[in-house]
Parts: C-alpha cells; sequence; structure tokens
C-alpha cells in the first residue's frame, strides 16, 4: 500500500498528522544551512574561485573552487571526521548539495575522488597553501571591520594532532606521548582564529612562531588600541619579547623556575602557621630578573599558591612588561586558559582536522 500511494498518509489516531517519504530530500544536517547564511551574510568564502589556484586542466572542473572548499569545511563543521570518507553519500545530501552551491544543487555535490583529489593536490599547492593560512586573518577582518575593537589580546599556543600511518611530517611527540602534527594556533580574545600553522611532530611549542605572529601584528598595525600577547613557558624567549616591545605589545609569558627566581621568593615559601583554609592562600611578589641570553632585565611576577590538603605550594613565574598590580597580572595571564578551551572545541566539537589547518 505503501508504494502504491503517492499522496501522504494520514494517521487513524490522529487526522492531524501525516506521513511523507521524500527520500533524497530528507537529511540530517539542515543545521548546516544557519552556517552557510552566515557565510553569505559576512561574504566569507565568496571569493575562494578568485585566490585559488587551480592546477586542473581539461574538463576535470565540474565543481568549482568554492564549492569544494565549502564542502570540504561544512561536512567537518557538521561532525564528520574525515569527510571524503562520507563524500559519496554527503553528495546527494540535500542540504550539503545546497551549501556547496552552485552545480551541487542541481546535480550533486562532489564526490569521494574529487574531494581527495581536492585535498591532497589543489590545497596542498604553495600558493593555496599561502592562502588558506590568511583567510582565518581575512575573515577576522571582515568581520570587525564595521566595529574596530578597542583592545587586541592575542593567545598563542600549541596543541597536538594525532596522526594514522605513515603521514609525512608526523613524528613521536614525547610531551604529548602519540605520533602527531604540532600545530601552532594564535587566538584573539573573542575566541576567533587568526591564524595557524600545521608543524612536524617533534618541533618545539614555539617553532617558528614568526610565521604566525607576525602577519597578525602586521594586520593590527594600523589601529590606535591597547595591544597585548599571553603565551606559555614555551614562548619564553629573548626574541619574542624584544619584538613584541619594538611592536608596542605588552606581554604576559610564563616562565620556567629557576634556582635564581626561586632565590627572590624565598620569604613566600615558608608554610603558613596554622591551619589552612578552605581557599587557596594566593601570595605575589615582583621584581627584576635577567636571565643569561637577555640583553636587559625584565618584571617577574612570582604567584605562590597554597592549597588544603597540599603539603608543598604551587608556585608560577610570569614574565610581562605591565605596571599593573602584581594579582592583576595573575589574573590576566590566567585568562589564557580560554586559548586552550578554543582549541579543544575546535577539536572535539567542530572536528577540526589537519587537512583543514594546513
Amino acid at each position: 500500500m505503501g508504494e502504491a500511494r503517492k499522496d501522504a498518509l494520514r494517521l487513524d489516531f490522529d487526522r492531524r498528522l501525516k506521513l511523507e517519504l521524500y527520500g533524497t530530500k530528507i537529511t540530517s544536517d539542515a543545521g548546516m544551512l544557519a552556517y552557510r547564511e552566515l557565510d553569505d551574510a559576512l561574504g566569507l568564502t565568496s571569493n575562494v574561485d578568485s585566490e585559488l589556484r587551480d592546477i586542473r586542466t581539461g574538463k576535470n572542473t565540474k565543481h568549482g573552487l568554492t564549492a569544494l572548499l565549502r564542502q570540504s569545511v561544512y561536512s567537518r563543521l557538521a561532525g564528520y571526521d574525515d569527510d571524503t570518507n562520507v563524500a559519496e553519500r554527503l553528495a546527494v545530501d540535500p542540504a550539503m548539495r545546497y551549501v556547496a552551491g552552485s552545480r551541487a544543487i542541481e546535480r550533486s555535490a562532489a564526490s569521494t575522488s574529487v574531494m581527495s583529489r581536492f585535498e591532497t593536490e589543489i590545497l596542498a599547492q604553495p600558493e593555496n597553501l599561502a592562502f588558506l593560512m590568511n583567510l582565518p586573518g581575512m575573515w577576522v577582518d571582515r568581520v570587525r571591520k564595521s566595529k574596530p575593537p578597542k583592545q587586541i589580546i592575542l593567545d598563542m599556543d600549541s596543541s597536538v594532532s594525532p596522526t594514522y600511518g605513515n603521514q609525512e611530517g608526523s613524528a613521536y611527540n614525547g610531551y604529548f606521548e602519540c605520533t602527531c602534527y604540532h600545530p601552532l594556533f594564535c587566538f584573539n580574545q573573542y575566541g576567533d582564529m587568526e591564524r595557524t600553522l600545521l608543524r612536524n611532530g617533534n618541533v618545539n611549542s614555539a617553532d617558528d612562531w614568526q610565521s604566525v605572529l607576525e602577519p597578525v601584528v602586521a594586520r593590527y598595525r594600523g589601529y590606535e588600541m591597547l595591544q597585548f600577547l599571553r603565551g606559555d613557558a614555551g614562548f619564553a624567549d629573548p626574541n619574542v619579547y624584544r619584538y613584541l616591545e619594538a611592536e608596542g605589545y605588552f606581554y604576559v609569558i610564563r616562565l620556567k623556575g629557576n634556582q635564581v627566581l626561586y632565590s627572590n621568593i624565598d620569604h613566600l615559601l615558608a608554610r603558613p602557621v596554622g591551619r589552612p583554609p578552605k581557599k587557596p592562600i594566593v601570595l605575589y611578589h615582583s621584581f627584576r630578573y635577567q636571565a643569561a641570553s637577555w640583553d636587559i632585565d625584565r618584571r617577574v611576577v612570582a604567584k605562590v599558591e597554597w592549597h588544603a590538603g597540599e603539603l608543598f605550594s604551587r608556585v608560577g613565574f610570569i614574565v610581562t612588561n605591565l605596571r599593573w598590580k602584581s594579582s592583576n597580572v595573575g589574573r590576566f595571564y590566567n585568562k589564557r586558559g580560554t586559548a586552550e578551551q578554543w582549541i579543544k572545541e575546535g577539536k572535539y566539537a567542530l572536528k577540526l582536522d589537519t587537512a583543514v589547518v594546513s
């Protein structure tokens, strides 16, 4: 009976309800349409065809580069770890067809083979990789154009992108205890990714920081506003300090402890007398310090925390050129943890993939 009927099947228990089967018109990814609407309003992917270099020849150009990039990005946004493995199904999904746009609307989106060539051959071209690295910054500029920020706070952090098989550039990383890539990210205080760099798995946390930070700093050079940078101990490099000072940036960067640093806070390391309170006892101390590799001395803020139930204190050191109260410097640095959260959201909620950030 179901095959013979072409009209909707009404339910007897409630004649107001009816069931209809639309076949390929059904989608479980309708949420992508809202993101595509925002994309169109801001013009985020509208200029891809004119910027990406197309190395395809002959008639093998059924889908434009804009449509292919949208399919690559939106499939991951929908939660698919590897869009090439599900491309055959997504190619006929009505939501994906409309999201990709162009010829995909009337026929189908790109197949697995087309998506594989797009991500491994076309996007791998040096000119296209350079465009992809600049693309997040271009998007940020477009969004902020109507309302320039009063200040910019940059958070730099590295992360892990596990790899499987013999992928070029992947290596075992002792810190993360896995074979991986070791990408570097730069976010602003709004959670927007300003720039990213895919790196070999065995490099230092701050390796090639110039490739990420310098273009971002250059983009904000013409703005009249306060500029800050926060970073963990991996970026405790005198070259980073000198660069930021020359550019007029305020910075707070964590320092690894050493004997000289600890000698400046001996008076804070004696355990407080009496029963410890439920809330931690937090003490600060500020002093001037010059490491052997530094050309000048710089301000260091030490933070000592005594927690109930813990025998030893927690100690942290921050190098900064801010003149704020030590407690304010400490609280400002602690907010860099939001960058780690944004990376986690990209990795676990949005299925951040090395094919996108490369």
